[in-house]
C-alpha cells in the first residue's frame, strides 16, 4: 500500500496571490507585408537557385509614415508594459494590486493614443494605396489591399486580466511525487518572486541614481581665464515624480520582506518629504542636502543589489 502525502502550496505564493494579479495588454496590427511567390520563383530562377531557397516579401504600403507611427506604438506598449509590471509568464506580467487604478487609467490613455494613430492611418489609407501604384511599379497588386473596412478589424489594443492561481490544488499522491512537485513548484515560485525583489532593488537604485545626478552640478574650466565655472544640472519632474511613485507601490508591495529595501524605500520617501523640483531647482542647500542623503541611501543599498552576483 504506497503512502498518502497532502501536497501543499509554499505558504508565501498566498502573499503574492492577495496583493498582486495577472495582466496581459494585446496590441493587434496589420504588418502590411505579404510573400509573392511569383518574383520569388523569378528571382530564384535568375540566380539558378532551388524555388525554395529564397522567398520575396513585399512590403505594401513602402513604410507610408502614418503606419510606421502605428506598427512603432506597439512598441511604446511593450516598453511601457515592461516599466510597470513584473515577469511572471510568456503572456502574463505580474502588477501589485495597488497600481491598479494608475495602470488602468495609463493603459486608457495607450489605448487612446493608439486608436487616434490609427484612424489617421485609416483616413489616408486609400490616397496611400493610390500611392503605391507608382511606389510599387509593377510589383504592384491592387488586390494585395483590403478594403479600409477590413482594414480596421486588423488593428485593436485589449487588456486582459486574471488573478494569481490560488485554487485549491491539494491532492492525495504518491509521497516521492508529493515531494517533486513541492520541490518543483517551490523553486519556481521562489525564482519569479527573486526576479522580482531584483527588478524592484534595481528600479529603486537607478532613480535615486537619477536624483543624485541630476542634483550635481559640472565644473569646466573657462580658457584662456583658468577660471572654473559651476553648472547646475537639469532636475526633471518626471524623476521625482517617479521616485515618490516607487516609495508608495514598494510599501505596499514587497513581496519578500525584504528590510533593505524597505529601510532604503523610507529613507527616500523621508529625503523627498516637502521637497518638488521648484525647490530643487532654486536652494542649493536643498539640492545639496538631497544629493547628500540619497548618496547615503545608495552606498548602504548597492550591496543588497549585487549580493548574489
Amino acid at each position: 500500500m504506497s503512502v498518502q502525502l497532502e501536497l501543499k502550496k509554499p505558504q508565501h505564493l498566498i502573499s503574492l496571490a492577495t496583493s498582486s494579479l495577472l495582466v496581459s495588454v494585446d496590441v493587434k496590427v496589420w504588418t502590411a507585408t505579404k510573400q509573392d511567390r511569383a518574383i520569388s520563383e523569378e528571382i530564384t530562377t535568375a540566380k539558378k537557385a532551388d524555388r525554395d531557397s529564397g522567398r520575396f516579401i513585399k512590403h505594401l504600403l513602402a513604410n507610408d509614415p502614418d503606419h510606421k507611427r502605428v506598427i512603432n506604438y506597439r512598441q511604446t506598449v511593450y516598453n511601457w508594459l515592461q516599466r510597470r509590471t513584473y515577469d511572471w509568464s510568456a503572456s502574463f506580467q505580474c502588477l501589485p494590486t495597488f497600481d491598479l487604478p494608475k495602470f488602468k487609467g495609463e493603459f486608457d490613455n495607450h489605448k487612446l493614443a493608439f486608436n487616434e494613430l490609427v484612424n489617421t492611418f485609416i483616413t489616408k489609407y486609400p490616397s496611400i494605396v493610390s500611392n503605391m501604384a507608382f511606389a510599387q511599379g509593377d510589383m504592384f497588386d491592387r488586390n494585395d489591399y483590403p478594403t479600409p473596412e477590413q482594414i480596421r478589424g486588423k488593428f485593436g489594443m485589449e487588456l486582459f486580466t486574471s488573478e494569481i492561481p490560488m485554487g485549491d490544488h491539494r491532492c492525495r499522491i504518491a509521497e516521492d511525487l508529493a515531494e517533486d512537485l513541492f520541490n518543483n513548484y517551490s523553486r519556481q515560485t521562489q525564482e519569479i518572486i527573486s526576479q522580482m525583489m531584483g527588478k524592484q532593488s534595481e528600479q529603486l537604485v537607478n532613480v535615486m541614481s537619477s536624483i543624485s545626478h541630476c542634483c550635481g552640478v559640472d565644473e569646466s574650466t573657462v580658457s584662456g581665464t583658468g577660471e572654473t565655472k559651476i553648472k547646475k544640472r537639469k532636475i526633471y519632474d518626471t524623476t521625482i515624480a517617479r521616485a515618490l511613485e516607487l516609495c508608495d507601490t514598494f510599501k505596499s508591495f514587497n513581496l519578500g520582506n525584504s528590510m533593505e529595501l524597505e529601510q532604503a524605500r523610507a529613507a527616500l520617501e523621508r529625503t523627498l518629504r516637502g521637497v518638488n523640483v521648484d525647490i530643487l531647482r532654486e536652494s542649493d542647500a536643498v539640492r545639496e542636502s538631497v544629493k547628500t542623503e540619497v548618496d547615503d541611501i545608495l552606498s548602504k543599498f548597492r550591496p543588497v543589489l549585487y549580493q548574489e552576483d
